[in-house]
């Protein structure tokens, strides 16, 4: 217990310094949180090359007040990124990438476990009022074709039980490229994550109107 407690300490401090609790925050701004795992987090890239920060200066190119915020943690399963959920999003958020799934493919989990806890944490997030994009994962290959297909089927699954924007694939226009990947041959490299955030922006730019339309209900009410 203790030991389990150290850990989520020392989390909350690596989120703390990576930007997810800021001091202070312009009131005009929309708080995105990006929370996933290592693709999200910037897996052997520097800061600045990160999915966060590069979507942010995408952003705000394009005339946006947005702060988009890491709350990725390299290795999370969903069952992983669930059990943090609550302590890793910060007060001010007013919108939620999800991005899990792919350990949990890797590893050949099963699929029907990941579709559960995807679908509690996306509960829990439009119990707080928050909305949601949620970005797809494939399966590798070689786990055989009925595990490939029912892993597909998850996103747009759950998308349409639960009204959720989706982002089929987030590797989308990175993967098997090997210019736009590290060597690993999974995460993306600095060009790669450039690629991702040019390829989800619409569907961020979405998730934007639709926070700051939330936003502006509260205040009329």
């Amino acid at each position: 217990m203790k030991r389990h407690i150290v850990q989520m300490v020392l989390a909350a401090t690596a989120l703390f310094m990576l930007g997810l609790y800021p001091a202070e925050a312009d009131q005009q701004e929309t708080v995105i949180v990006a929370f996933g795992d290592s693709l999200t987090a910037g897996y052997g890239l520097p800061r600045y090359q990160s999915f966060p920060v590069q979507l942010q200066a995408a952003l705000k190119e394009r005339g946006a007040k947005v702060r988009v915020v890491n709350a990725g943690v390299s290795g999370d399963t969903v069952n992983a990124g669930l059990k943090r959920l609550n302590w890793s999003l910060p007060p001010n958020a007013d919108a939620v990438i999800v991005e899990l799934g792919a350990n949990d493919a890797l590893q050949g989990l099963p699929p029907k476990e990941a579709k559960r806890a995807l679908a509690e944490i996306i509960e829990q997030l439009q119990a707080k009022d928050l909305k949601v994009l949620l970005a797809g994962m494939v399966a590798p290959r070689n786990m055989g074709k009925d595990y490939v297909e029912e892993f597909a089927a998850i996103y747009p699954d759950l998308a349409a039980r639960y009204d959720v924007i989706l982002y089929p694939f987030f590797l989308e226009g990175a993967a098997l490229n090997l210019g736009l990947m590290l060597p690993d041959g999974i995460h993306p490299n600095g060009k790669g994550v450039a690629k991702i955030v040019e390829n989800m922006l619409p569907q961020v730019e979405e998730l934007l109107a639709q926070a700051k339309k939330e936003s502006q209900e509260e205040k009329t009410e």
